[in-house]
């Protein structure tokens, strides 16, 4: 039985320097494909460098509403050009946070980025992986007045049932990472049984997000089953026949042609 990653960071400081360890657990653990996705212009240049290193690796580029501060246009037209890359698969993360900003005018700064990006995306037929913390309304509103011409998937899943639902009428994916694994996330793991088979994703979001019994440490890939078993428990189906719904929807969304 193998397994993938749809979503995680080992561009990411706390990975890097143990890189060559990182990888080789995970192929021990049973990994075929990691997606690691960018989040501004230094760790997009790092993900497509990680996947043409690494056979298991992919990359998505792109800029987190986190990491708008500076941007500019130029930094746009770089993230054109790495997306051209081989391998580069998508466009993100980008999206929206009103978790860690408050201010309605950053908030309102944050939504050209997130429709330039779309249309980015759009403009060279790619996916995009969206971020969408504490702002349902203002993204579902942005992703109907500019569709994802190439899909979508909303990484880490926070909403509820009732958005869910909205957003799987446009089309999108949906990513469930650790915390559908915690005793008390009541919502989380309603929207894993209540989301669409041929949408569901399965993503670890490492270095953050570790499902029990790693909770509070370091994330990894190679923690991936732990997150396929409860998703299996909570939809009453085989891990293994899970599995293979979720690699599926994983090789139709970004377009994957590994093994």
């Amino acid at each position: 039985m193998f397994y993938f990653d749809s979503h995680c960071h080992l561009n990411d400081e706390a990975i890097l320097p143990f890189i060559e360890e990182e990888i080789l657990s995970c192929r021990q653990a049973g990994l075929k494909a990691m997606l690691v996705i960018g989040y501004d212009v230094k760790s997009s240049r790092l993900a497509v460098e990680l996947a043409h290193r690494y056979e298991e690796v992919y990359a998505a580029v792109g800029v987190h509403p986190e990491n708008l501060e500076g941007l500019t246009l130029d930094c746009l037209k770089e993230i054109k050009a790495l997306a051209k890359e081989d391998k580069v698969v998508a466009i993100g993360e980008i999206g929206l946070d009103y978790h860690w900003y408050k201010d309605p005018e950053v908030r309102e700064a944050q939504k050209p980025w997130f429709v330039a990006q779309i249309e980015l995306a759009n403009e060279l037929n790619l996916p995009v992986s969206i971020h969408a913390r504490d702002c349902t309304e203002d993204v579902y509103k942005i992703l109907k007045e500019h569709p994802v011409h190439a899909g979508a998937v909303l990484h880490c899943y926070s909403g509820s049932v009732e958005s869910l639902r909205e957003f799987a009428k446009l089309g999108l994916y949906f990513g469930f990472d650790g915390p559908i694994t915690f005793k008390n996330a009541v919502t989380p793991k309603e929207c894993v049984k209540a989301c669409p088979i041929d949408r569901l994703l399965v993503e670890t979001d490492s270095p953050y997000l570790a499902p029990v019994p790693f909770r509070g440490k370091q994330n990894s890939p190679k923690y991936i089953p732990f997150i396929v078993e409860e998703m299996a428990k909570l939809r009453e189906m085989e891990p293994e026949t899970l599995n293979e719904q979720l690699w599926r929807n994983f090789t139709k969304l970004f377009r994957v042609k590994h093994g």
